[in-house]
């Protein structure tokens, strides 16, 4: 068994969320990659939904030119994905379900009832040079078929580890070990992530097989209480050199 380092991929969709939802200019995005990039990220995650609520097609082709780890695009197996892909050329994609009216990600890739088309997207990236990565659940039977139908990667989804408690927790925890061995064996390189913060995430960091943690809700959420004091002081540091030039 090898005990890999596990790096941190930090998705930053919800700086562009904070943008979007006044339609300003800031946060940011070019810096939001600086940031992540500077604090340690080993890599950048974005989600471009197809309703666009956060990230928009401009700031995947900024990420494109400005990520200097590596980029790693979150898209939903469509046509209108794999040719944004095919254009950007990001490092790997990471396949996700998506629903128009859902808050955020719900749940692993159904690999079973879509592996036609899931191996179709698979052909296309994989022939222009990009791995791709199946956000899936801890379930050997969906590991074993994202295996055959092509995929490099899978992503585990931690969101129901997240929100268990005591015995479920604990089950939970299991099945993504387990899973996580299974997939190593697979010849797959396995990652994890969803509702991962800094209270959860370190027992699947421990995880040997785990190669890396996609994580950015929660980052983005401590950034706010790390850095509201220096803000407020920012401002009101602005205000007083405004009155001095009156």
């Amino acid at each position: 068994m090898t005990t890999y380092p596990t790096t941190l991929g930090v998705n930053i969709d919800h700086v562009a969320t904070i943008r979007q939802a006044r339609g300003t200019t800031y946060p940011d995005f070019k810096e939001a990659i600086y940031q992540a990039e500077a604090g340690g990220a080993d890599g950048i995650t974005i989600h471009l939904r197809e309703d666009r609520r956060h990230v928009q097609d401009a700031d995947v082709y900024l990420a494109r030119e400005c990520v200097t780890t590596h980029l790693n695009l979150e898209m939903a197996a469509t046509e209108e994905m794999v040719e944004i892909a095919l254009r950007v050329k990001p490092d790997f994609c990471c396949l996700v379900p998506e629903k128009r009216e859902e808050l955020t990600t719900e749940g692993g890739l159904d690999v079973v009832s879509h592996q036609k088309r899931i191996a179709k997207v698979c052909r296309a990236l994989r022939s222009a040079g990009i791995a791709v990565s199946l956000f899936v659940e801890p379930n050997p039977q969906v590991l074993e078929l994202s295996a055959k139908i092509g995929a490099d990667i899978v992503e585990l989804h931690t969101g129901e580890y997240a929100l268990a408690a005591g015995e479920a927790q604990r089950a939970t925890y299991n099945s993504i070990v387990q899973a996580a061995q299974h997939g190593e064996e697979l010849g797959l390189q396995v990652n994890a992530g969803h509702g991962l913060h800094q209270a959860n995430v370190g027992a699947i960091a421990a995880i040997p097989q785990i190669r890396e943690l996609n994580i950015g809700h929660a980052i983005v959420a401590d950034a706010i209480f790390i850095s509201l004091k220096a803000a407020v002081q920012a401002f009101r540091l602005a205000i007083r050199e405004g009155k001095m030039m009156a």
